[in-house]
C-alpha cells in the first residue's frame, strides 16, 4: 500500500488546491501515471503514482487546500474497492454497503469531501441526500441539486449540462453554482476565486502597499520597426521558422536601456540595493486563469529569432498549464503588452521584487509634427512603472527615452541590445 503525497512545489510555495482527480476510487493506476492535478499560485502540477495498483481511497476532494507532504490518497491492491463499479444499484444505495466497499467503518466514504463541505455551508445533512456517485457516494452535484431544488423539465431541457472532468466527479466550474435569489429577489452568483486568481489579487495589493509606485509615459514612432519587419518578414520566417514580432525589438531595447540604467534592473533588500548583472526578462502572458509571467533567461545573449521562439514556447506552455515553477521565478524586469487587446494607454503594476515594468500599447496612426510638417505615423504609447524608492524621476524618464530611441532606430539594437 502506498500513499499519494503533495510533492515539493517550489520556492515559497507551501500549499496547493486540488484542481481535479484524474483517477477515481477503484481505478487502476500504473507506475508514473498522473493521478491528481494540483493548482498552485503559479502553475498546475500533476502528481504521479509511485507504484502500480488501485486507487483505494481519496482523502481530499477537488477544491480542498492541501500542504506539502500531506497525504492525498492511498494506492493498494484494490481488493476492497475494485468491485465497486459492479455493485448493483440497490446494494450501492445502502450506506452499510458503501462503507464496506470503501473499507471504512463510518460514513466518510459515502460523501465526497467537497460534497461534505458544501453541505455544511448550507446546513444540510448529507445523510438525507441520495448519492449518484460510485457506490452511492454523495457528490457535490448531489448537494447542489438539493440546495437548488428540482429543476422544471422545460428549464432542464433548455440549459446545457456543465462538463465533467475525466473522473466523473463534478467539474469545479462557476456554472456549478447556479444563480440564486437574494433578499431583494435579484439573482446573484457566488464564484470562489481560484488559488491563482487569489494570489494575483494579493500580490497586486502588496505591490501597491510596499513600493512607491509611479508611472512615466512616452510615445514611440513605430515606422522604422514596421518597415524593417516588412522587408525581412519572409526571409526571417524561411530561415528561422518563426515570425519576426515586436516583442524581440522591445526586449532588445529594454536590455540596452537596462545596461545604461542598472538601477532599473535591481532589487531592494532592506537597505541594500542588489544590482543584477544579468538580464532575465519577464514576458507577461494572458491565460484563462489570469496573467502569468514566464522568464526569458539571459535574454541579452539571445538573437532576435531565439527571443521570438522562446517567447512563443513559453506563451504556449503557459496557456496549456505546462510551465515549470522555475520558469516563473527570478525575473529582473518585465514587459507587458496590453496593445494586443486594444489598450491605448495603461499603468502596469510592478511584479515584486522587481523595480520596473514596461507597458506596451496599441499601435495607432496619429498626426504628429515632424520637421515643421504634420505627418501620419504609426505611434505607440509606452509606460514605465517604477519603484520611486530606488529610481528617481529623471532616471525613469531617461530610461524610457532610451527605449524610444532604440526602437525608432532599430539598427542600433545590434550594438546596444
Amino acid at each position: 500500500m502506498g500513499e499519494i503525497k503533495v510533492p515539493q512545489l517550489g520556492e515559497s510555495v507551501v500549499e496547493a488546491t486540488i484542481a481535479r482527480w484524474v483517477k477515481s476510487e477503484g481505478d487502476r493506476v500504473e507506475l508514473g501515471e498522473a493521478v491528481v492535478e494540483l493548482e498552485t499560485e503559479k502553475v498546475n502540477v500533476e502528481v504521479a503514482a509511485e507504484e502500480a495498483g488501485v486507487l483505494e481511497r481519496v482523502l481530499h476532494g477537488e477544491g480542498d487546500t492541501v500542504k506539502v507532504g500531506e497525504t492525498l490518497g492511498v494506492i493498494g491492491e484494490g481488493n476492497a474497492v475494485a468491485g465497486s463499479e459492479h455493485v448493483d444499484a440497490e446494494t450501492a444505495a445502502t450506506p452499510s454497503a458503501s462503507a464496506v466497499i470503501a473499507d471504512t467503518p463510518d460514513d466518510a466514504s459515502t460523501v465526497t469531501p467537497v460534497a461534505r463541505r458544501v453541505a455544511e455551508e448550507h446546513g444540510i445533512d448529507p445523510a438525507t441526500i441520495l448519492g449518484s456517485g460510485p457506490g452511492g457516494r454523495v457528490t457535490k452535484d448531489d448537494v447542489i441539486g438539493k440546495v437548488n431544488g428540482p429543476v422544471p423539465a422545460a428549464v432542464a431541457s433548455a440549459v446545457p449540462m456543465a462538463p465533467s472532468n475525466p473522473t466523473g466527479s463534478p467539474s469545479l466550474l462557476p456554472a456549478a453554482s447556479a444563480p440564486s435569489p437574494t433578499s431583494n429577489g435579484r439573482p446573484e452568483e457566488r464564484v470562489p476565486l481560484t488559488r491563482r486568481r487569489a494570489t494575483i489579487a494579493r500580490r497586486l495589493v502588496e505591490a501597491q502597499q510596499t513600493a512607491a509606485l509611479l508611472t512615466t509615459f512616452n510615445e514611440v514612432d513605430m515606422t522604422s520597426v514596421m518597415e524593417l519587419r516588412k522587408r525581412r518578414r519572409d526571409t526571417f520566417k524561411e530561415r528561422h521558422g518563426v515570425s519576426l514580432g515586436f516583442m524581440s525589438f522591445f526586449t532588445k531595447a529594454c536590455i540596452g536601456a537596462l545596461k545604461a540604467f542598472p538601477n532599473v534592473n535591481a532589487e531592494l533588500q532592506g537597505d541594500t540595493l542588489v544590482l543584477k548583472r544579468y538580464y532575465d526578462i519577464g514576458i507577461a502572458v494572458s491565460t484563462d486563469d489570469g496573467l502569468v509571467v514566464p522568464i526569458l533567461r539571459d535574454a541579452n545573449e539571445l538573437m532576435f529569432a531565439e527571443i521570438e521562439k522562446r517567447i512563443g514556447e513559453l506563451a504556449g506552455r503557459a496557456r496549456s498549464r505546462e510551465l515549470r515553477l522555475d520558469e516563473l521565478q527570478g525575473g529582473t524586469f518585465t514587459i507587458t503588452n496590453g496593445g494586443v487587446f486594444g489598450s491605448l494607454l495603461s499603468t502596469p503594476i510592478l511584479n515584486p521584487p522587481q523595480v520596473g515594468i514596461l507597458g506596451m500599447h496599441k499601435i495607432e496612426e496619429r498626426p504628429i509634427a515632424q520637421n515643421g510638417q504634420v505627418v501620419i505615423r504609426p505611434m505607440m504609447y509606452l509606460a514605465l512603472t517604477y519603484d520611486h524608492r530606488v529610481i528617481d524621476g529623471r532616471e525613469a524618464v531617461t530610461f524610457l527615452v532610451r527605449v524610444k530611441d532604440l526602437i525608432e532606430d532599430p539598427e542600433t539594437l545590434l550594438l546596444e541590445g
